[in-house]
């Protein structure tokens, strides 16, 4: 009897030391780490990611798995951000996201992938990483860099421009947008103008683009230099002259609301605006106005999305991150709903998806916002994705 009594308790405990093992392994949450942009000027844009980010997950949860955002400001600085980086990878954090610029997302993505760490980009999809250079532990959820200029230029085409000049920042990014805008635009592009990222005066090149008379001006300008150009622009009535096509980036939500009545009229290039028609989309522009009082820009809606792939990734997974390999493939399976509409991976774990045209124009409300004028490019991926070997 007394021995019946010893194997009972002894499977009892068994029993509780096994649930409470279970307990153990579901409580504990997974660590994520988000480097983001938090101050400067430009801080409003970490401020989107961050909430878009969280906005889609629910009591501390993605994909119903328990998460740990580990939020860091890197103040736009490359260093601090590496920095950020290399702590918590020593801290054991393994999976990581957040970063909005690609000059930042250089000085991260490296230590990532070195510690054998995951990379999600939500924003910034820069060609260094998207073609010969690609890593099995890196994939973007926006677009690779190109892709976006890209469609502006199939949007010159089809509004018939044929003399375009462009503006855009002296740096990498800026060089991706002309690149990608000359890949795709079919007229003559006759003049390349070069700001840089702390200009505040663009008389100089405002009064070229008066000389030269062009059909149109394709500018990159994204965060305060937008603001800046986009107010000056429209001080000297050359948006009367001149039509003026951008990507989305260089007029968000944020930037509408800064600089007034000077982006009517004005074209973009997009993968989704707050007007795209889906109940995925409606959903989201609804909960993002609700929890934040405010409109989502592009980069909430990209931060929501790559929340939300995460979050599938993680429950296909159960948690367990440990297994890369499985974390990797889930992830590539993108198996989510995204606000933007249809999305897959390309083989450079890129995304394939659709480009728009835009227009900013008042809407019922009387406000101005970005409304879709058609499809520019469909399941449209990135020419780099044929460099890239992941085998």
């Amino acid at each position: 009897m007394r021995s019946l009594s010893c194997q009972m308790f002894a499977a009892s405990a068994a029993i509780l030391l096994s649930l409470s093992g279970t307990q153990a392994r579901e409580v504990a949450p997974i660590k994520i780490g988000f480097i983001t942009t938090l101050s400067t000027p430009d801080g409003y844009i970490g401020e989107d990611l961050r909430d878009g980010f969280q906005l889609a997950m629910t009591n501390g949860k993605l994909g119903n798995v328990p998460v740990q955002i580990e939020i860091r400001d890197d103040a736009m600085d490359p260093g601090n951000a590496k920095r950020a980086a290399e702590a918590m990878i020593q801290s054991g954090v393994k999976l990581f996201t957040g970063v909005g610029f690609s000059n930042v997302l250089d000085a991260v993505v490296p230590s990532v992938l070195e510690s054998g760490g995951l990379y999600v980009s939500l924003s910034p999809g820069p060609s260094a990483f998207a073609g010969a250079k690609c890593h099995p532990n890196y994939f973007v959820a926006s677009y690779q860099d190109d892709t976006i200029h890209e469609a502006a230029g199939l949007s010159a085409n089809n509004l018939g421009y044929k003399r375009v000049v462009l503006v855009a920042q002296d740096n990498q990014t800026g060089r991706y947008a002309m690149e990608g805008f000359k890949r795709a635009f079919s007229g003559r592009v006759i003049a390349e103008l070069h700001t840089q990222p702390d200009q505040i005066d663009f008389s100089i090149e405002l009064g070229r683009i008066h000389t030269l008379a062009p059909d149109a001006v394709y500018q990159f300008h994204p965060g305060k230099s937008g603001i800046r150009f986009m107010t000056q622009y429209a001080n000297t009535d050359l948006d009367k002259s001149v039509a003026m096509l951008i990507p989305s980036s260089s007029m968000d939500a944020h930037m509408i609301e800064a600089t007034g009545a000077a982006s009517e009229g004005i074209y973009a290039s997009a993968i989704w605006t707050t007007e795209l028609d889906n109940a995925a989309s409606t959903a989201f522009v609804s909960a993002f106005h609700r929890t934040y009082a405010r409109t989502p820009t592009l980069y909430a809606q990209q931060a929501y999305d790559t929340a939300n792939l995460i979050g599938s990734a993680l429950k296909r997974v159960e948690g367990n991150i440990n297994e890369t390999s499985e974390l990797r493939k889930a992830l590539f399976t993108a198996r989510f709903t995204a606000v933007r509409g249809g999305f897959a991976f390309g083989a450079n774990q890129h995304p394939i998806q659709d480009y728009y045209l835009t227009r900013f124009e008042r809407g019922s409300s009387g406000k101005i916002v970005q409304q879709i004028v058609h499809r520019v490019a469909a399941v449209y991926g990135d020419k780099y994705a044929g460099r890239c070997r992941l085998d």
